[in-house]
């Protein structure tokens, strides 16, 4: 990739600029992990037994923790670190509530934590294809995402995807086989068709034609969670339009408006309806870190027009696309 920077009609070449230190990759995410993953950063250098974490996150979306770990070379493998971090977040969840009730300042419980949604992402300014290949499978609650700086100060950030629809479980064979079947017990990775294969025949065709339309907006993604489908743009869950949950007769939509602070702040891109039908309802969620997260609810049965839902929706779609 060629990087050009554009003045008065003239165009500069940007060079990449190579992070020195792991730990300048490091700081930098700390300090932007909102920005980058829409996850509130909680403890540097954690130490857990005999193992040390670099970033330990916390998702107030879906209340799970998510593991950031750096690198700057290649010869490591991620199934091997991905699996064993996980292990030890699922083997000492007391240490790691503790961690994150000392950080909100609130006693927190087991139960109040999706322990299923627990995730590992990895940064480095680049991986090896092996690396690449190894987590090419659909299941696995892994990230890896490459980090770019260039001599104008701009980062780029690109997430490698897996096309593959094998399981991580058909790995019979692999040496981490039982580390590998002790996390899957916990942790899971859904898919679309898991939720959608809830509706009946009559949503199930009304959720292609809405899944049609809304894959005519370029740059959108549907992302599975536990609870729900997030609807995304450019695949950065920090650009959700909405969540969908499906019933058998029913499509339950969040539009997202945004987050209010304790303080009264609002989130960038705060976002407000043009609703003249008045079929939304607005509807707010108290999150573990004391902030409002705000949205408006549509619920969409067989009689429901489309083209009005497709006009909500594209609202959110374009406030994320200025």
């Amino acid at each position: 990739m060629e990087l050009f920077n554009l003045k008065n009609d003239k165009v500069e070449e940007v060079e990449l600029k190579p992070f020195k230190l792991e730990k300048d990759i490091q700081s930098l995410v700390e300090k932007n992990t909102e920005t980058f993953f829409q996850l509130e950063f909680i403890y540097s250098e954690l130490t857990v037994g005999k193992y040390r974490i670099d970033s330990l996150c916390y998702d107030n979306e879906n209340n799970s923790f998510v593991i950031i770990e750096y690198k700057k070379g290649n010869s490591y493998s991620v199934i091997d670190q991905g699996y064993t971090y996980l292990q030890l977040l699922l083997n000492n969840k007391s240490d790691f509530l503790l961690t994150l009730s000392q950080h909100f300042n609130k006693v927190l419980r087991l139960e109040d934590i999706d322990w299923s949604q627990s995730k590992i992402i990895f940064v480095s300014p680049s991986f090896n294809s092996y690396q690449k290949d190894s987590v090419n499978f659909k299941n696995l609650p892994f990230e890896l995402w490459e980090i770019k700086r260039f001599s104008n100060n701009t980062i780029v950030f690109n997430k490698h995807k897996s096309n593959s629809k094998e399981s991580i479980d058909s790995l019979t064979n692999s040496k981490n086989q039982n580390i590998i079947t002790s996390v899957s017990k916990e942790v899971k990775v859904y898919s679309i068709e898991e939720h959608t294969s809830n509706l009946n025949d009559i949503m199930s065709k009304k959720w292609n034609q809405i899944n049609e339309q809304i894959n005519e907006l370029e740059g959108i993604e549907l992302i599975p969670k536990r609870h729900y489908i997030g609807l995304v743009l450019n695949g950065s869950t920090k650009s959700t339009i909405c969540y969908l949950k499906f019933r058998k007769s029913k499509i339950l939509l969040s539009i997202l408006r945004g987050v209010h602070n304790p303080d009264g702040f609002k989130s960038k891109n705060y976002f407000t309806l043009d609703d003249p039908k008045g079929i939304t309802k607005d509807y707010q969620r108290i999150l573990n870190n004391g902030t409002t997260q705000k949205s408006y609810k549509i619920s969409t049965d067989s009689k429901s027009d489309l083209d009005y839902l497709i006009f909500l929706i594209k609202q959110k779609y374009n406030n994320l696309s200025i």
